[in-house]
């Protein structure tokens, strides 16, 4: 199971990469494994204000259906239009090409409340057992 070591993770299954004064974010390796074949993405609108650990969408796949919950607290600058014609780029490639948004943070301090990718892997292997 990949995690990129030049990640945040929160402990519901998200990623963000931070570029700036921006993050880029999407569910993790684990996230989409679990979930299994990813049917359906609801992309939140650009302009949308979210707060750190809220719902900005819905992630849809054969087994479950999961909000998605965001990292970091800031406006939606960008989304993957992408996952709307090819939602399984997220189970193929969950930290390129199945990105979910981006978002312009409000305060780059929470970035510090994340999970470093060492920290995430234990919470996984706790997971598993």
């Amino acid at each position: 199971m990949e995690i990129p070591k030049n990640l945040y993770y929160t402990k519901e299954h998200e990623w963000v990469l931070v570029e700036g004064d921006e993050g880029k974010i999407g569910i993790t390796d684990y996230a989409q494994s679990e979930l299994g074949d990813i049917v359906f993405v609801e992309l939140p609108e650009p302009g949308l204000t979210v707060n750190q650990g809220g719902a900005f969408g819905t992630i849809e796949a054969v087994k479950a259906a999961s909000d998605l919950f965001s990292p970091i607290s800031g406006e939606i600058v960008a989304v993957n239009g992408l996952l709307d014609q090819e939602p399984e780029l997220i189970n193929n490639s969950p930290y390129k090409d199945g990105w979910i948004a981006s978002i312009k943070f409000n305060d780059p301090r929470e970035i510090e409340t994340l999970l470093s990718a060492d920290a995430y892997a234990e919470i996984i292997e706790k997971i598993k057992g």
